[in-house]
């Protein structure tokens, strides 16, 4: 019976596994785009907001986006490095994608090898269908909503799962976005005098180890946009885990005007206390 409820609910929401291939297909060749440029010396340029933007996340994003078009599917395609459609246009959307065709741009430029590729099936507001890729370091997930989460090693499925939580937990942090906060986040979840394992790691590869079981939470405290987050909520969220603002609410997309995110926490239910990440948060 709960197989049956699974296979009706991501059927109806267009997501299925002769799906989830076919996107990852698409995923694993604008990796390998990236890495021809990763190979190579490359340009770096910069947005308006100052964030950096290079041939690769350019070469990536016209490749993701012509390959999801020719799908046949008709739903809008939304990345980053496209101009996004007005609002007015946008809230009549039910279904699209949602991508990033080169999340953690900053890893990409020092070379660590910790960016990824981000697409995401939205349906109704949610991620029902998810794939992230670093092409750099040969690790994927992917997810369907309702039908399970995996990574993939050497090109075989092993499903995952969020673990139970660990005292003291393991905190994954960003390698490129360090604060002060994070002193404060230590004390915060510091149990019996030990101090929790911190794991950092670059772009939304973060939600992935919680979701895969290595890791217990990772707050973001600063700002993100919904095509670096919907992605690994499907992977996280399929693998059991939680994504929510510090309210405690899931992440929904394509909700308002703005496509920025409010502050999160990914974790896999271990008990937070929002109040006190919320006055973290404004430090």
């Amino acid at each position: 019976m709960n197989g049956q409820v699974n296979r009706d609910r991501h059927e109806s929401t267009g997501a299925d596994q002769a799906l989830l291939d076919a996107v990852r297909a698409i995923a694993e060749d604008a990796g390998a785009a990236i890495m021809e440029v990763y190979e190579e010396e490359f340009a770096v340029e910069h947005k308006a907001d100052a964030s950096p933007v290079t041939e690769a996340d350019l070469a990536a994003n016209r490749l993701i986006s012509d390959r999801l078009m020719d799908l046949g599917a008709g739903w809008p395609v939304l990345t980053e490095e496209t101009r996004a459609p007005s609002w007015s246009e946008r809230r009549e959307w039910h279904r699209y994608w949602l991508v990033d065709p080169l999340d953690g741009t900053r890893e990409f430029v020092k070379r660590n090898g910790e960016f990824s590729v981000n697409i995401a099936l939205i349906d109704n507001n949610c991620p029902v269908l998810g794939v992230v890729l670093a092409p750099a370091i040969g690790l994927e997930y992917a997810a369907l909503r309702g039908g399970g989460a995996w990574r993939y090693d050497d090109g075989r499925a092993v499903p995952i799962n969020v673990r139970p939580v660990a005292s003291p937990p393991t905190l994954a942090l960003s390698r490129s976005h360090a604060s002060r906060r994070e002193l404060q986040l230590t004390e915060k979840f510091r149990r019996d005098g030990v101090d929790p394992e911190i794991v950092r790691c670059g772009s939304s590869l973060k939600t992935c180890l919680v979701a895969e079981g290595r890791a217990d939470l990772y707050p973001r405290l600063g700002p993100t946009s919904e095509w670096d987050t919907a992605a690994s909520q499907c992977v996280l969220e399929a693998a059991g885990g939680y994504l929510t603002d510090l309210r405690g609410r899931p992440l929904r997309y394509n909700t308002k005007e703005s496509l920025l995110n409010p502050m999160f926490v990914a974790h896999n239910g271990i008990t937070l206390d929002l109040d006190r990440l919320h006055e973290i948060a404004m430090l």
